[in-house]
């Protein structure tokens, strides 16, 4: 790598294809003051380390735009002793000019954006964290596949004027309930078959990467930790490691309830007033998830649950209630994923059937690989939760960066909530 002989250091705008790279080399302190030094124009993707080792200094910042390989760019450059930054790519977007573009101009566009200080920066996943990324939207992928495929197959029976009471049946009764509906034609049965075939092949995968979400999270002290939380086990674990990452990178819980999309949306410009919902920003899957975490918690008798069936008795709104209870669940795992714990002095019944379906989900393979019994998986699994970490989220917590010293015990620790749940209840209504 060169030697710093310039006085400030620059700024290197990157624009990466599959094949190709244009990197310009700007200088200057602000936008208007930029000087381009020089452009380099589609080069070779498999040159870039050493065109960078030989062009670059230590002091310059690389900034590209978000795309299919900008991650494992920036890695490549990190590793040589670079620093580079992944730039949001929606608002470079706004940025390009309609009557003219290319990779030169879009290469100092970059540069120029981010010496502006307008641009956001995205968080560049370590390799772990990107590996479950891409087995999560695998997973992500099967699903809607395998909910587009049963559509289709009950649209076109129902277009055959048969209606099946309870959805489709187990995958091994497929064929002997679809054949007893109707006397099918030999073309109408070679569609049925034809879609049955998508539909089990579709299902086969869904159920491969359930497996290995359970395996990791039984492997994965961290992941496993998270299922002491009600509502959640190793699907929303698994997805909680892959898209929050390294939870030190929120400065605390409001910033995890904020990227996750828990945050009610509002504008308040000159004399309008405007609140929405929690549906045009943030991560949309984990926020779909945990939604689907604090139904559960509604339904069971968690003092959580209490609390926000006490919510959507006064505020008279279910969605609501939802996104209510899962923003504390959210502010949950930030507790937990931070380290603030208490020691679990014994499972539960609960506990100890919710780490039993993981084991069962995680399969006999995996057994088998690990040379262990159930049992004795059971065990390491039980092992690693009492010594792990816990949180019990109190009604009155909300976005601290402190934390109060808590009782040794959960036992201990509900009690303390449910008494304070029976508090609020006497002061909101004195004759109850």
């Amino acid at each position: 790598m060169k030697q710093n002989a310039t006085t400030s250091p620059r700024v290197i705008g990157l624009d990466c294809h599959p094949d190709s790279f244009t990197a310009a080399l700007v200088e200057g302190q602000t936008p208007a003051q930029a000087i381009v030094q020089k452009v380099f124009n589609k080069l070779p993707i498999d040159r870039l380390s050493s065109w960078a080792q030989k062009n670059l200094h230590a002091e310059d910042q690389v900034v590209l735009e978000a795309s299919g390989n900008s991650f494992e760019v920036v890695r490549r450059l990190q590793a040589i002793g670079l620093k580079a930054s992944v730039l949001e790519s929606c608002q470079l977007g706004k940025l390009k000019e309609a009557h003219a573009n290319n990779d030169k101009i879009s290469a100092v566009r970059m540069a120029k954006a981010y010496l502006a200080g307008t641009t956001k920066t995205v968080w560049v996943p370590d390799r772990l964290t990107q590996e479950r990324r891409d087995s999560f939207h695998a997973y992500q992928k099967t699903t809607k596949r395998t909910t587009q495929v049963t559509n289709r197959l009950l649209s076109y029976l129902s277009d055959n004027g048969v209606r099946l009471a309870h959805g489709l049946p187990a995958l091994k009764e497929r064929l002997e309930v679809l054949q007893k509906t109707k006397a099918w034609t030999p073309r109408q049965w070679q569609v049925i078959q034809g879609m049955l075939l998508e539909l089990s092949h579709a299902d086969e995968q869904r159920e491969h990467w359930r497996s290995f979400m359970a395996q990791e999270v039984l492997s994965d002290p961290l992941l496993l930790s998270m299922v002491r939380l009600c509502g959640v086990r190793d699907v929303i674990a698994f997805t909680l490691g892959a898209i929050i990452g390294d939870i030190r990178r929120f400065a605390g819980p409001r910033k995890l309830v904020a990227y996750v999309g828990l945050n009610p949306a509002f504008d308040d410009s000159g004399e309008t007033e405007w609140e929405g919902g929690i549906g045009c920003h943030g991560r949309s899957d984990l926020r779909s998830l945990l939604c689907e975490a604090a139904q559960a918690i509604l339904r069971s008798d968690h003092s959580l649950a209490k609390w926000g069936k006490k919510l959507l008795a006064s505020k008279g709104s279910y969605n609501l209630a939802v996104a209510a209870v899962a923003r504390r669940l959210t502010v949950a795992i930030w507790y937990l994923m931070m380290g603030r714990w208490t020691e679990l002095e014994e499972v539960d019944v609960r506990l100890s059937r919710k780490v039993g379906k993981i084991i069962t989900r995680a399969g006999k393979q995996h057994l088998q690989a690990a040379g262990k019994s159930r049992q004795q998986l059971r065990e390491e699994a039980f092992g690693s939760l009492k010594t792990g970490r816990v949180y019990v989220l109190g009604l009155k917590k909300m976005f601290t960066e402190t934390v109060s010293p808590r009782p040794k015990t959960m036992l201990e620790e509900i009690r303390v909530e449910m008494e304070q749940y029976e508090r609020e209840r006497e002061r909101a209504d004195p004759k109850h």
